[in-house]
């Protein structure tokens, strides 16, 4: 049987309602949904209706603050469905400009973000990042059904390991 451990609320309410992105509060009086986690339990992304559109904000949980994302949210753009990599350096996420949804990945490290797939022949949903940050996996309907596509973005990507996390090379015995 499955146990529930709930470690505390992150809800915090502001004196006046309003919950600005740089305050220490996490849930406002607008929309906060679609929460993301990162492996390490440090990062969490959700799509917030804060500043009147469909963005994604990010909340350092240890710090309990928010974490400033240059050039992640474009005004005319809504964004949806986050996804994070273990330290949270990689977000996967949808945004649909003009109706076309686009998977696209933010490093939070360059604080650039690129297309990884458009959607001209069908829909895509649910963009999942691995914890290293190699692979995404989303759903695609091109074939006129929802099927799941993986999407290697190479061997030679830089992945999300920190650098307190063992690696896969052999150890020896002392």
């Amino acid at each position: 049987m499955a146990q529930l451990l709930l470690l505390g609320s992150i809800t915090a309410c502001s004196p006046t309602g309003v919950s600005p992105i740089g305050s220490m509060s996490l849930n406002s009086r607008y929309n906060d949904e679609q929460p993301a986690l990162s492996g390490d339990g440090r990062i969490l992304a959700f799509v917030s209706s804060r500043d009147g559109s469909r963005n994604i904000l990010l909340y350092n949980l240890e710090q309990q603050k928010f974490v400033n994302l240059q050039r992640l949210n474009r005004p005319s753009a809504i964004a949806e469905n986050p996804s994070l990599s273990y330290t949270g350096r990689y977000l996967a996420y949808i945004a649909s400009d003009r109706g076309i949804p686009e998977i696209r990945l933010y490093d939070r490290a360059t604080q650039q973000s690129q297309v990884l797939m458009s959607a001209y022949q069908g829909w895509l949903r649910r963009p999942s990042i691995s914890p290293d940050g190699r692979y995404v996996t989303f759903e695609s309907s091109t074939r006129g059904q929802w099927d799941i596509e993986v999407l290697d973005r190479g061997a030679f990507v830089e992945l999300d390991i920190p650098n307190d996390r063992p690696t896969n090379s052999p150890t020896t015995a002392p």
